[in-house]
């Protein structure tokens, strides 16, 4: 098997984040936070952000308003420090205004969380080195439970990057600093010139496949059927294409995951292979993938033949749909080889 190209790699790496932008998508939900602001506002009288000038503001005497935008309406100020302190108040402004000119990664931590005392400080470090291409924001979960439940938190240290508005990636866990240095670097080259911080132009890009672009625009106008058709047409015609390859594995789960009854993790009896696949696969387009590889791994210990092979063949298909250096994939191994063997 021949070695993929720099170019493969960082296909299959936006391949993987493209898929997860669209499984959040289902899963998160900014529009009460932004509804709710907005309702504050009008009560208040202030202008909302989209009624802004977007121009990043001038600095000046006054400072910024308690809201974190500039005191002439300006949008928030994109010149200010690189981590911000954000809240169910300013959470539009700080997070959803400024991510439609600069990368945000939200930090969603407690008080009690130890790995978020490791976690966090890590982040702070690399948001004050990253000279403006990103910024940090912390939200103290317990403090701001609406934003919480927005972004449907199951376990935290979690963080999510934001850009023009949406989530377009995310982790949960603790990582060293040379993981979420590499994690951001791939988002802000996949963004590119799409935000004024991006780092696009400083290398010519390769012409872009027509066949793929088709795919993207199907995609992107949420024809997810059509975009499968298409991937998959690609990936039978070149089966080394890498990027289509991993775009048509991450849609099928997608498409997959979404046709199931949500309630089924729960009402999954435990002898039912079919039922508890179907729970791995809410667990998982939920952001839980420990939840949803170890219904898998539980499945394996107690089947023998063919329904254990399927089981076993799943939970491999959903590892690829990851870094194998994850350290959930490399746990979830761990046990698939202890109940295997």
């Amino acid at each position: 098997m021949s070695r993929p190209t720099n170019r493969q790699q960082a296909a299959a790496a936006a391949a993987r984040q493209q898929a997860a932008a669209v499984a959040m998508s289902g899963a998160v939900d900014l529009s009460a936070l932004k509804e709710r602001a907005d309702a504050q506002r009008q009560q208040s009288g202030r202008p909302s952000p989209a009624s802004r000038t977007p121009e990043a503001p001038q600095d000046g005497p006054g400072g910024n308003a308690p809201d974190g935008s500039s005191p002439d309406g300006g949008g928030p100020d994109l010149s200010g420090g690189a981590v911000i302190d954000v809240t169910d108040e300013n959470f539009e402004t700080e997070v959803l205004g400024r991510s439609q000119h600069q990368l945000v990664l939200v930090d969603l931590w407690a008080e009690w969380c130890g790995p978020c005392k490791q976690l966090s400080p890590v982040l702070e470090s690399l948001a004050a080195r990253a000279q403006g291409s990103w910024v940090l924001a912390k939200i103290d979960v317990d403090a701001n439970p609406r934003i919480a439940q927005a972004f449907r938190v199951q376990s935290i240290p979690m963080v999510v990057a934001i850009a023009q508005g949406q989530p377009v990636a995310a982790f949960n866990g603790v990582r060293s600093e040379a993981e979420i240095s590499q994690w951001v670097g791939e988002i802000l080259d996949q963004l590119g010139d799409a935000l004024p911080g991006g780092e696009a132009g400083e290398v010519e890009p390769e012409p872009d496949d027509p066949r793929m672009v088709a795919a993207e625009d199907k995609l992107n106008a949420g024809d997810f059927e059509g975009a499968l058709a298409d991937y998959r047409a690609i990936t039978e015609a070149e089966p080394d294409n890498i990027e289509a390859a991993s775009a048509a594995r991450n849609l099928e789960f997608v498409l997959r995951a979404q046709a199931h009854d949500p309630t089924i993790v729960d009402t999954a009896a435990p002898a039912d292979v079919d039922a508890q696949l179907a729970a791995a696969d809410v667990l998982l387009l939920a952001q839980r993938p420990e939840d949803a590889f170890d219904r898998i791994v539980g499945v394996i210990r107690v089947t023998s033949g063919d329904e254990r092979t399927r089981a076993r063949t799943r939970l491999l298909e959903l590892f690829e749909l990851f870094d194998p250096a994850e350290p959930f994939v490399v746990a979830a191994r761990r046990k698939l080889a202890s109940a295997l063997f």
